[in-house]
C-alpha cells in the first residue's frame, strides 16, 4: 500500500482526468484565476460491489494505513447504497467518501452480472498499490452494461470503470477569488460546462452547513467484450462548507444531497 498520501492523490488525479478532461480544463480556469496552482480537493469519491472480494472496507484500508479514521455512515435507501467517509488528522488533506452497492437487493439477474464480473478478479489486487487507480478488472459484453444500467446506474459504472475516483471535489471556501458556490457556478455555465440540477443546481446549503454542485459526467469510450461505447465517465464536484454553531466548520457529508450528487454519471 501506499505510504505517502500525495503520491497517492497524484496518481489518482491523473488517472481521473484522463477519462474526465473537463475536470482538467476547470481546474486550469480557476487556478488560472486564482494565479496559483493551489486548488484544494475537498475529497474524493469511490464506489465498489458490497461482496467479500470488493467490500468498502478493502478500499478503506489503503485509506485507514494513512492514518485516516471513520468518520460518518450513510444508508442511500432507493439507490440501495451504504457509505462511509473518512478524514485525515490534517485537515489540509482530502476527506473520502466510499460507497457500495448492497448487490444482494438488485435483482437475479444483476446479481448473477455482477457476481460474473467480479469472479474474473484476482483477490490479490486490492491490496496493490495501484488499487485505487487500477480501473476494471475484468470483461464486460455492452448486453450486460445495459442490463446493469437499467437497474442501477451506479452499478453500470462501476462495471465498465471499475476503481477509480468517481470525482473529485474543489473546495470553494479555499477559492481566493471567491467563496460563494454561486459564484463558481455562474463561472463554470459562462465558459459552457453543463452542471448537475437533479435536486437543484445548489445541493443544500448554510442550513445543513454543506453546499455541493457538480458538473454532469464527460463521455469516454468504453471497450466492452463486444463493442466500443462512449459512456458517462466522471464528474467534477465543487463544495462549500459552513460553519457550525460550535464555530468549526462542518467537514461531514449530507445523505440527501450526495444522493443527488450520485446522478452526475447519468446519461443526460
Amino acid at each position: 500500500m501506499h505510504n505517502n498520501i500525495d503520491t497517492l492523490f497524484a496518481n489518482m488525479w491523473e488517472d481521473y482526468v484522463a477519462i474526465t478532461p473537463s475536470a482538467h480544463k476547470i481546474h486550469a480556469l480557476l487556478a488560472d484565476e486564482e494565479s496559483t496552482n493551489n486548488i484544494v480537493n475537498d475529497h474524493v469519491a469511490f464506489r465498489t460491489f458490497a461482496v467479500d472480494k470488493t467490500a468498502l472496507e478493502k478500499l478503506a484500508a489503503h485509506f485507514l494505513a494513512l492514518g485516516y479514521t471513520e468518520m460518518g455512515d450513510y444508508n442511500f435507501e432507493a439507490k440501495k447504497l451504504t457509505a462511509k467517509h473518512f478524514e485525515h488528522p490534517d485537515d489540509t488533506k482530502p476527506k473520502v467518501f466510499i460507497s457500495e452497492l448492497r448487490v444482494n437487493e438488485l435483482s437475479d439477474n444483476a446479481q448473477a452480472i455482477i457476481q460474473k464480473l467480479v469472479a474474473q478478479m484476482d483477490a490479490d489486487v486490492v491490496t496493490a498499490d495501484n488499487f485505487l487507480y487500477s480501473g476494471r478488472h475484468w470483461d464486460i459484453s455492452k448486453a450486460d452494461y445495459d442490463a446493469l444500467l437499467n437497474e442501477s446506474e451506479y452499478a453500470a459504472w462501476l462495471a465498465a470503470w471499475g476503481f477509480r475516483a468517481n470525482h473529485f471535489t474543489v473546495s470553494v471556501n479555499h477559492l481566493g477569488q471567491t467563496d460563494e458556490l454561486s459564484d463558481v457556478n455562474t463561472r463554470l455555465k459562462e465558459a459552457g460546462f453543463v452542471l448537475n440540477t437533479s435536486g437543484g443546481e445548489i445541493k443544500g446549503g448554510p442550513e445543513v452547513f454543506l453546499a455541493q454542485s457538480s458538473t454532469m459526467a464527460d463521455r469516454a469510450p468504453v471497450n466492452f467484450s463486444d463493442e466500443t461505447a462512449a459512456i458517462p465517465s466522471c464528474f467534477y464536484e465543487f463544495a462549500q462548507r459552513y460553519n457550525m454553531p460550535n464555530g468549526k466548520r462542518y467537514q461531514g457529508f449530507v445523505a440527501a444531497s450526495a444522493d443527488k450528487i450520485f446522478e452526475s454519471t447519468n446519461a443526460s
